[in-house]
């Protein structure tokens, strides 16, 4: 059976950025920005990279910053261009015509239940997942090496990372099958194990590649860990039915979602980049030495 080509990818970004408040209280956690960008910029910039051609959001109420973003703005962009700015900044917040689509998670049942939102813009297609507060930082980027390893073994497959077996019940968790260098293959998931417990420490981060199936799972499936539809539920009666593989990730994971972490991703960034590099890694040098 040919391999579908991976066209479409959802972004749920209906959550309510409980970690971030007061930061959170009016604005979507995924436009806190990483320098100079927001988190969900490069989020669809991978996607982008991989070779995406259709963004879904599942949105919220208080989200429409996201939508605006990758709006035009015409009153920015004219008095920039009236004053002879460049407007090459806003480039890619631009997407193309039609090659966006908002859908609205009415209330914050779990991520599964985000997914399932974007079941009809979806369709019979496979299509990726990107939670945007998992910032990856590799190049190629985290979507495009799992989509060339799809491209070879079709089916479903995640981002896996090891983790402290101390963190493992933090996450989702693979039970690991044969390996072949950095993919392995999927026997099992369990949702966040008591410490103790877990099948390994490969813990299952913001990124997937699933095949249209899962939608009908998730249709009837009931509440998992914490009171909430869990994607891994869905993912894991899949398995044994269709391809699974984790692929990890060859490139740094940071937790923005974590304040630390998102500290963390920021200077990360800032260190790589030629314009400020030099400034940030004085004050580091002065202040953290």
């Amino acid at each position: 059976m040919p391999i579908k080509p991976l066209r479409k990818a959802v972004f749920p970004v209906g959550g309510l950025g409980t970690r971030f408040l007061p930061a959170t209280k009016a604005l979507p956690k995924e436009m806190l920005p990483v320098v100079d960008r927001p988190l969900i910029q490069y989020a669809v910039d991978e996607a982008l990279e991989a070779g995406i051609e259709q963004m879904i959001f599942v949105t919220g109420r208080g989200k429409s910053a996201i939508e605006d973003h990758f709006d035009i703005a015409y009153e920015l962009e004219t008095t920039m261009a009236s004053r002879g700015k460049s407007l090459e900044v806003l480039d890619a917040t631009r997407l193309k015509p039609g090659a966006v689509a908002y859908v609205r998670q009415q209330e914050p049942m779990g991520l599964g239940h985000a997914v399932w939102c974007a079941r009809d813009i979806v369709g019979d297609e496979p299509f990726a997942v990107l939670l945007a507060d998992d910032f990856m930082l590799g190049a190629p980027g985290c979507l495009k090496q799992m989509v060339d390893a799809y491209n070879q073994t079709g089916g479903n497959m995640i981002c896996a990372m090891e983790v402290a077996e101390e963190a493992t019940d933090k996450y989702g968790i693979i039970t690991p099958g044969a390996r072949d260098g950095a993919l392995t293959e999927v026997k099992g998931l369990v949702e966040k194990p008591a410490r103790g417990t877990s099948p390994s420490n490969l813990a299952v981060i913001g990124r997937y590649i699933l095949q249209p199936e899962v939608m009908r799972v998730l249709e009837g499936q009931s509440a998992g860990a914490g009171g909430e539809i869990q994607l891994t539920d869905a993912m894991a009666r899949m398995i044994g039915e269709q391809p699974f593989h984790g692929l990890t990730f060859d490139g740094v994971r940071y937790d923005c979602g974590d304040k630390a972490g998102f500290i963390q991703a920021n200077i990360a960034v800032a260190l790589g980049r030629e314009d400020i590099a030099p400034a940030v890694r004085a004050f580091v040098a002065q202040h953290c030495g």
